[in-house]
């Protein structure tokens, strides 16, 4: 038996602006809104979350149906001045540095992409050389905090 309980991970990210990042999410790459939540304060502060800040209105998105499908929680903290590293290339900085998406048509996400008014990075889509994936290519993105977002998939 695996000490998981689910094979995916929830994964949280700090933007400036939670209404422009929804709609990035949702619109130009196909994450679904679920309801929100809250944290407050005391428990961020016993958890080692943030400094006694409540998390207000953490917005949750998700990739795909069930209870193991992949969550994007976006969080912010009005009036807080956050740091932001640099994003200039996925390597110029330790940290996790983007999100990998699979889909199933790599020019229908490009499209979807455009009509929401978002290009890819560089000349993507770019075909993944075949002695690491036949068949597959990758166009890369920027969320609104620049934020590098990979979609991995075939021609159809």
């Amino acid at each position: 038996a695996s000490q998981f309980v689910q094979p995916t991970i929830d994964v949280g990210c700090f933007v400036s602006d939670p209404d422009a990042s929804v709609k990035f999410y949702t619109e130009a790459i196909g994450f679904k809104e679920l309801s929100p939540f809250s944290v407050g304060g005391d428990f961020c502060e016993q958890a080692g979350l943030t400094d006694g800040a409540p998390l207000n209105n953490i917005r949750v998105l998700v990739l795909g149906d069930g209870p193991g499908a992949t969550k994007l929680k976006l969080s912010s903290i009005p009036g807080q001045k956050a740091k932001s590293g640099d994003k200039e290339y996925v390597s110029s900085q330790y940290g996790y540095r983007y999100l990998s998406i699979f889909v199933s048509d790599i020019d229908a996400a490009v499209a979807r992409l455009k009509k929401a008014g978002v290009e890819p990075l560089a000349q993507g889509p770019a075909e993944i050389p075949k002695d690491i994936a036949k068949g597959i290519y990758l166009a890369c993105v920027r969320d609104p905090d620049g934020n590098v977002i990979e979609l991995l998939g075939p021609k159809k």
